[in-house]
């Protein structure tokens, strides 16, 4: 790769990156071309974007978004790639889980998701339980709705009752 096809290279990644600011860095060392074009086939059917490049053009685009991306950096050894997600952002980890049900290739190396860093590895199963903004949004609701729903539900259970007994004061009344 030329000086001059670098930093085109570079150009549109940042580009990539300034687009869809949350992604996955994951170790794909090791795979064989079978391996990565299947990886990159399932990430496709996943509606996921996977662009591997040298650590050191990875760092430049990073370096030239908006972010500070800094925490990554530590991240970028050995054969690296990124996966770029346009809605589910869990839809990387899940794949990286199940792929590795053949092997224990790709690893992750980092992610940053809803403007937060996960560094390392152990991190894979926390993306996955990980809710979505809309997820919480209706978790919130429904913890809000909750008490209302019961004062309702119980006085509309007990209509009999507080009918019956405001029937019973009125007959003590005469």
């Amino acid at each position: 790769m030329t000086k001059q096809e670098k930093f085109k290279f570079v150009e549109e990644l940042t580009e990539k990156i300034k687009q869809n600011p949350s992604f996955y860095v994951i170790d794909m060392g090791g795979f064989s071309v079978s391996k990565t074009n299947e990886f990159r086939a399932k990430a496709f059917a996943a509606n996921l974007q996977v662009q591997v490049a040298k650590n050191t053009l990875i760092k430049k685009a990073l370096d030239a978004s908006e972010v500070d991306y800094s925490e990554i950096y530590p991240a970028l050894k050995e054969t690296s790639a990124l996966v770029f997600f346009t809605e589910n952002f869990k839809a990387p980890a899940q794949l990286i889980k199940d792929f590795r049900k053949e092997g224990e290739k790709p690893a992750l190396k980092a992610a940053y998701v809803e403007e937060t860093f996960f560094v390392g590895d152990a991190h894979l199963a926390t993306l996955i339980s990980l809710k979505n903004k809309n997820e919480l949004i209706g978790d919130v609701i429904a913890l809000l709705q909750s008490p209302a729903k019961n004062v309702v539900s119980a006085l509309l259970s007990g209509k009999n009752t507080v009918a019956g007994l405001v029937k019973a004061l009125e007959e003590r009344k005469q």
